[in-house]
């Protein structure tokens, strides 16, 4: 297809115009610059799908459809656009509920394309006939359910306007015979909300707030992110001298170099960040709905300053106090709304300029001693953990080498990382440790599967980011058990001209709830071992390449060189890399307690 072809095909119609259901569905999504989807295909959608090439869309076909939507969600992150995904009736559309849940947790704004059973023989339990609508109620901010062809077009392109609107998924469902007919209709307009500050009293209020604090500490959430408020959030961070932390699981926030940023609250995260957190008097949550599990203890602390006084900043009404007490809630954009306060602040006085260099010194100080401690913290100390250390160091694995401690290759992956880089974690022992070693320079750069915690997420994920984003450099982390969830989708890869870096923890093991089996069962370990084949040579035979890395010294290295096979020669490169089977922390020590056994053939289970 030429350009001009090419350009061509990507103009709408305007005005009532004669098309098919199809049509309109196709020319809806090109309306809302929908380049790129991805699924696998199938009969319920053929007819439209038969037409998307044409219209300037390309179906990036994967192995498993739960991958599909990891790669919508992922795309979304990355590019500020909808993410789209589609797939087969029934167990195709089935498939793709796991992934939904975790971009609706994510705020993704993903639009989930489902064809449905079709309407002459709905009800007769058909051929992979099933109700689709309620598999996704929970997880979307809207569902539109095509009632009839010639509303094809009107369905479509409110799907598209909620996803964006409540940032987050919606589902289309179209009856698979909707797809065929004549009808006359006008393809929709894309309708965008402007996104104010909030209301002129919260704001006042909040200004009011902070020219008496003493000790603000600003919040740096996911809002931040999705409405591209770094430098806002800089400019109110300056103006009081405050610490920025991120929100759990937002590391790319806020810059990881601004003399203020101090890393990421929650599991894993820095204890920086939790010791001022402690001190402050008042709170900014920018743009965070300061969700139960990212502000739980950590570290053996119980940080959150239950005394201080909280502004929290979030775009939807409905978090405002859901989670902790509030003393002023702000409904509004965090870009609009941080740029607000700024402007208020702006020429006054306030108590926390008498203390600007005092708290500055104390910012560096609880930097430089978490830099230190995270430098000297090698290996992990617990109990069990130096068992599995004296263990692991009389073996040898299959490559002949050393199994290496996690946090000494975090820290050196950490180092490796280049400029602009792209990361995922999955769920896991080893990628939850990572957030303390994860530090970004820009937004839109880190991503993970939330509080929905789902495993496979990572390399999905991105890959779809990566296909937005081509010229970045694109890493995934998994441990051996997540991987074994989403390997497949190295196929995808290769078939597709997607290349990325997917690093893989091989402990052979579940390690996270193996921590729990160590802490509360006696180390009583039930379905947590794993036995793998090499991940490298898995890769090798799909067509990727395969690292194998067991020695410390060759972890940079090893990350730089299939960065550069990723960014100069299009390929995907699996790094393997062999740990001890230390675990960090559990994820979290209020879910669990000691086993109480009351039938005496249990008893010695305690």
């Amino acid at each position: 297809m030429n350009k001009q072809t090419e350009t061509n095909n990507r103009s709408v119609p305007t005005g009532p115009t004669k098309m098919t259901p199809s049509e309109a569905f196709v020319e809806t999504m090109v309306s809302n610059g929908v380049t790129d989807m991805f699924g696998i295909m199938g009969s319920a959608f053929m007819d439209a799908m038969d037409i998307f090439a044409p219209a300037g869309i390309r179906l990036v076909p994967v192995v498993h459809e739960q991958g599909a939507a990891h790669m919508a969600d992922g795309y979304a992150r990355v590019s500020g656009r909808h993410g789209v995904v589609i797939g087969q009736n029934g167990p195709g559309i089935s498939n793709c509920v796991t992934a939904i849940a975790a971009a609706y947790w994510a705020h993704t704004p993903v639009v989930i394309i489902t064809p449905e059973t079709g309407t002459g023989t709905m009800g007769l339990g058909g051929f992979q006939e099933c109700n689709q609508l309620p598999m996704f109620q929970e997880f979307t901010k809207y569902q539109g359910h095509v009632t009839h062809p010639a509303r094809m077009a009107e369905y479509t392109g409110r799907c598209f306007d909620r996803a964006m609107s409540e940032m987050g998924p919606t589902q289309l469902n179209i009856p698979r015979d909707y797809f065929y007919g004549e009808i006359t209709c006008e393809i929709p307009k894309p309708s965008r909300l402007d996104r104010g500050a909030g209301g002129e009293a919260s704001l006042n209020e909040a200004a009011a707030l902070l020219a008496t604090a003493k000790f603000p500490v600003i919040i740096s959430g996911g809002g931040v992110v999705m409405a591209d408020a770094i430098e806002e959030c800089k400019a109110l961070a300056e103006r009081l001298g405050a610490p920025v932390v991120n929100s759990y699981l937002h590391n790319d926030s806020f810059p990881a170099s601004h003399v203020l940023w101090c890393g990421p609250l929650g599991y894993q995260g820095s204890k920086a960040a939790m010791k001022l957190m402690a001190q402050a008097d008042v709170v900014i949550a920018l743009g965070s709905r300061l969700g139960p599990f990212g502000t739980l203890p950590q570290h053996g602390m119980d940080y959150w300053p239950k005394q201080a006084k909280i502004i929290q900043i979030d775009a939807d009404n409905k978090m405002l106090g859901l989670v902790k007490k509030i003393s002023v809630g702000i409904c509004g954009d965090a870009k609009a709304a941080a740029l607000a306060l700024t402007a208020r602040l702006s020429g006054k006085t306030l108590a926390c300029d008498a203390t600007r260099a005092e708290r500055a010194t104390v910012i560096a100080n609880e930097k430089a001693a978490w830099e230190k401690e995270l430098d000297e913290w090698t290996h992990e100390r617990d109990p069990f953990s130096l068992d599995m250390i004296e263990e692991n160091a009389k073996e040898k694995p299959f490559s002949g080498g050393d199994y290496l401690h996690p946090r000494q290759v975090l820290r050196e992956l950490e180092k490796a990382m280049p400029a602009d880089v792209m990361v995922s974690t999955d769920i896991g022992n080893i990628n939850s440790v990572a957030n303390s070693y994860l530090r970004f320079e820009k937004p839109r750069s880190f991503f993970a599967a939330m509080s929905f915690g789902n495993c496979g997420y990572a390399f999905p994920t991105i890959i779809g980011a990566k296909a937005a984003a081509p010229h970045r450099p694109a890493v995934s982390y998994a441990g051996d058990g997540a991987w074994g969830m989403s390997l497949m989708e190295t196929m995808t890869c290769v078939r597709h001209n997607i290349p990325v870096t997917a690093v893989v923890f091989h402990n052979r093991q579940w390690g996270a709830e193996k921590k729990n089996q160590v802490d509360f069962y006696n180390r009583r370990f039930v379905a947590g071992e794993l036995d793998n084949q090499s991940f490298a040579e898995i890769a090798r035979a799909m067509g990727a390449e395969g690292i194998t890395v067991d020695r410390l010294e060759d972890v940079g290295p090893a990350l730089k060189k299939a960065i550069d096979m990723q960014m100069n020669e299009g390929k995907t490169t699996i790094i393997e890399i062999m740990c001890t089977r230390e675990l960090g922390d559990p994820f979290r020590r209020d879910a669990l307690a000691k086993p109480i056994r009351l039938l005496d053939k249990y008893k010695d289970f305690v």
